[in-house]
């Protein structure tokens, strides 16, 4: 028998974000120059193994209508003591992506920025937003591309499951 089993321990490095940790789940709306809006289902889940610095990422998307899959991406979130914070993210369609930015555990804001966008094409920048406010997560991610300059792509609204 684990020692350790029922009792979870959170790295103090990830405890600003700990807030994060679990499934939440709800609807988001997109939309771009290059094509048409469209809304859709999302779950988001972040996990931590306990004994890194690191929480673990993946996110799913699917068609309201049908259910049908959309897009999904994994990654890691890595946040450093002095509040600032590196992810990298490798989506279904190829893209990678490595960000930088900040995070405020008191306001549960964090703020990422890309550094580097790998194997896109057209993609040439990203930023993502998420906050917390009244138990409900919400993100925007901006983009640009070789033909648009940075702009809202995509928003969402999460519960916690």
């Amino acid at each position: 028998m684990d020692a350790g089993a029922g009792k979870r321990v959170v790295h103090p490095a990830i405890e600003p974000l700990s807030y994060l940790l679990g499934t939440w789940r709800g609807q988001g709306e997109g939309g771009f120059p290059t094509i048409s809006s469209f809304a859709y289902g999302e779950e988001l889940n972040f996990t931590h193994p306990g004994n890194k610095p690191v929480i673990a990422y993946s996110q799913k998307t699917w068609k309201l209508n049908s259910g049908e899959p959309m897009h999904a991406e994994s990654g890691y979130w890595r946040p450093k003591p002095d509040g600032t914070i590196e992810v990298v993210i490798a989506q279904s369609t190829g893209l990678v992506e490595v960000q930088k930015g900040t995070y405020d555990a008191e306001k549960k804001v964090v703020k990422l920025q890309s550094e580097v966008v790998g194997n896109a094409s057209k993609v040439k920048e990203i930023s993502r937003v998420f906050s917390l406010v009244d138990e409900e997560l919400s993100y925007v991610v901006e983009m640009a591309t070789n033909l648009t300059s940075r702009q809202p792509h995509l928003k969402a609204s999460l519960k916690k499951l």
